[in-house]
């Protein structure tokens, strides 16, 4: 061997060595980023408002983008369900086009998606849609706790390996169990959720045997406000997964809608980073994970989290709006379809403040279509206004935000009154002076400034077809005087009545049927006297399209009292609520 050949034999020897050890001593970096919750907010675009918004996943890509000049394949991105139902992006490609590769899929597949989980409002689609979706993703969908009747396997994936410079990542899916009590059946025919605690108490002790993971990251579509339903389903147990189910080191969180940044200790006294980036692209969730080798060949871990606001990141990312440009243009179009017009405005304040035109209006179409006798709806949105003039598909999702179902059901007359005291004990707060508050409001944790409600407003049904009082000086469960039908006819608090009613609500959804009325949860789909072909929101369309020109106005069937309490007691907590 020539002298030459051996200076390169040692240069290579020594380039090998220095190699070798750097790998021994380098740390290693990661970036993982979540989003949750998008529901259809594919675009920084809102095809409600017709207007440019921050955030939606055009943001996400721009932050992304600009993440992986850094990080490269070390930045992991996730998203953890309720994708494919909320906006008429998704809408679209779900019920019109159903032939085109899936926007919701083509996108995350576009941004370079690791992993994704399910969320309920993607169950809330159905098979057909929600199965093309499925074979549309180039990434794993995850869901561990989903489980088919027929095998008893996973639907989905249970989780995925990912490994990024001899760091084995295990990521591992579940959603809420609670589908049932929300959802019709045959929109999950063939399958039912397991809980959450007992799946991973099976899976993650196999996923630690049999692929000994470095690092392990949950990807739940649930919260992290534990919560028994019809002592029956735990709703939002992501948290008490992460502290009994020892190892976990990240756990991803969604459905909330509910922004969580902090860590806990498990079980077994080790820290878990919880995140949420709340909902609609305007955060996404970042856990920095720096990996360093330690003696023993482990790798010991720093882990910090952080929820960053895409505010200006979809300038980084043009290429975005460009690559779908085309699908952009097939959603515009089909959100600017004019529909009617309306002769006055529609506003969601007033729905929360007494009877108005745009609850009534939903009234009258649920009495329309099911020829049913009551009623039962709430209000979706908050400070959605519709002004005089012309309709568009768009404002339909201004007014029902999702793809709910329409049921009749055979509720007693005593039933119905203690669904309504629920609601309304959810709603009203128990007046005990002029001054005191009329609704159940208190002020925003976030700044102990501006007030909101103390709980989920989608729970406050009011009733149409039925002429009753709130008191709002009583207590809970004594709110509630039924006076008589609409019609004039007596109400009978022991006889049978046919109740129109959103799929939500009718399968358990705020357990005013269970808790409220008393019904039995197992019984409930035997209260099922029919349910109508189409959503709600397919119906609103036609009936306008039909119409021509709506003038809706309150029915008026209902009110608080005493008045002389009630009407300046509206006037202030509108003003405290809304501004108004």
């Amino acid at each position: 061997m020539n002298k030459f050949m051996k200076r390169l034999l040692y240069i290579c020897i020594f380039f090998l060595f220095c190699c070798y050890t750097d790998a021994q001593t380098k740390d290693i970096k990661l970036k993982l980023v979540e989003t949750s919750d998008i529901h259809g907010d594919f675009y920084s675009y809102d095809f409600e408002d017709m207007v440019e918004r921050t955030g939606g996943l055009e943001g996400v890509y721009g932050y992304l983008k600009e993440q992986r000049k850094t990080y490269g394949k070390n930045l992991l991105y996730f998203d953890n369900g309720d994708i494919l139902q909320g906006q008429p992006t998704s809408y679209y490609y779900n019920f019109v086009d159903t032939v085109s590769t899936h926007l919701a899929a083509s996108i995350l597949n576009f941004m370079g998606c690791n992993a994704a989980s399910f969320g309920n409002h993607d169950v809330e689609t159905g098979h057909k849609v929600y199965d093309r979706w499925k074979k549309d993703c180039n990434f794993p969908l995850l869901g561990a706790n989903i489980i088919e009747l027929k095998t008893g396997k996973p639907y989905l994936k249970p989780y995925t390996i990912i490994e990024r410079k001899g760091v084995k990542i295990a990521v591992f899916g579940m959603i809420t169990p609670a589908i049932p009590m929300w959802l019709s059946e045959e929109l999950f025919s063939g399958l039912y959720f397991e809980d959450m605690l007992i799946c991973a108490k099976t899976w993650i002790p196999y996923i630690r045997e049999k692929e000994k993971p470095d690092l392990i990251v949950g990807l739940f579509h649930a919260g992290v406000k534990s919560t028994l339903l019809a002592n029956k389903y735990n709703e939002d147990f992501s948290q008490v997964v992460a502290q009994q189910v020892p190892g976990f080191d990240i756990v991803m969180t969604g459905h909330d809608h509910v922004k969580a940044l902090y860590k806990v200790k498990n079980v077994e006294g080790d820290s878990v980073l919880i995140l949420n980036p709340a909902s609609r692209g305007s955060y996404a969730a970042v856990a920095d994970v720096v990996l360093t080798k330690a003696e023993n060949g482990s790798w010991n871990k720093k882990i910090n989290g952080s929820l960053v606001k895409m505010k200006g990141y979809a300038e980084n990312g043009p290429e975005f709006r460009n690559h779908f440009q085309k699908q952009f243009q097939a959603v515009y179009d089909f959100s600017t379809k004019k529909i009617g017009r309306i002769t006055c405005p529609f506003s969601d304040v007033d729905s929360y403040l007494g009877p108005s035109a745009l609850i009534d209006f939903i009234h009258q179409i649920q009495l329309d279509v099911t020829k049913a006798d009551i009623s039962f709806t709430a209000p979706l949105t908050l400070n959605s206004d519709i002004p005089e003039g012309d309709l568009y598909v768009s404002d339909m999702f201004k007014l029902y935000k999702y793809e709910n179902g329409l049921y009749i059901m055979r509720l007693k007359g005593r039933e119905v009154k203690g669904a309504l005291e629920m609601s309304y004990a959810l709603w009203t707060n128990q007046m005990k002076s002029p001054d005191d508050h009329i609704l159940l409001i208190d002020r925003r944790n976030s700044d102990n400034q501006h007030f909101f409600f103390k709980n989920f407003s989608f729970n406050f049904d009011s009733a149409a077809g039925i002429i009753y009082t709130v008191d709002v000086t009583k207590p809970a469960g004594e709110k509630i005087t039924i006076l008589s039908l609409a019609d004039g006819k007596p109400f009978d608090l022991d006889k049978d009545y046919k109740v129109a009613i959103n799929s939500y609500r009718g399968n358990g959804g705020g357990e005013l049927l269970t808790v409220g009325a008393g019904i039995p949860l197992r019984e409930l789909r035997h209260r099922i006297i029919s349910i109508e072909e189409h959503d709600l929101r397919y119906y609103m369309i036609n009936y306008i399209t039909e119409k021509g020109t709506i003038n809706p106005q309150p029915l008026n069937q209902w009110k608080f009292v005493p008045e002389s309490w009630a009407v300046p007691a509206i006037a202030r907590d509108r003003s405290l609520l809304f501004n108004r």
